[in-house]
């Protein structure tokens, strides 16, 4: 369907979408770049998340407040499949290195946990401000 005509149902919510998703895209973008891991093909891949959350936002608006988690978690999956576990949580000094997760899975004002502590580390964004060890 060509995405310029969506019938005559009025205006469709784009830009607010839009903005979501740019939102969410410069969150997790300022994570990797804090990690200093945003090299360019960890670049594509929050763009290729960007763009597969395009999709279901658009099924599904109430959704946008939720792209931030998302997308940080979609980054991270990817990562863990060709790189390794990120982003290592900055709290826990010894044992095994081990990733933040994201919480909640899917609900707006997404954070990084150690779930070892049991502490949230920062907001999805907010890593550059994080306690490091």
């Amino acid at each position: 369907m060509d995405p310029e005509h969506h019938g005559d149902h009025g205006t469709h919510p784009v830009v607010p979408l839009e903005q979501a998703l740019h939102a969410a895209r410069a969150l997790v973008l300022a994570d990797l770049v804090a990690r200093e891991v945003a090299e360019a093909d960890v670049v594509s891949l929050v763009e290729d998340s960007v763009a597969h959350r395009r999709w279901w936002v658009e099924q599904w608006p109430e959704g946008a407040g939720f792209l931030a988690g998302l997308v940080a978690q979609d980054v991270q999956d990817a990562l863990l499949e060709r790189y390794g576990r990120w982003p290592l949580c900055p709290v826990c000094g010894t044992g095994d290195p081990h990733a933040l997760e994201v919480e909640p899975e899917l609900g707006p004002d997404p954070h990084w946990v150690c779930h070892k502590a049991g502490v949230r580390v920062s907001a999805v964004g907010g890593l550059g401000g994080a306690v490091t060890s």
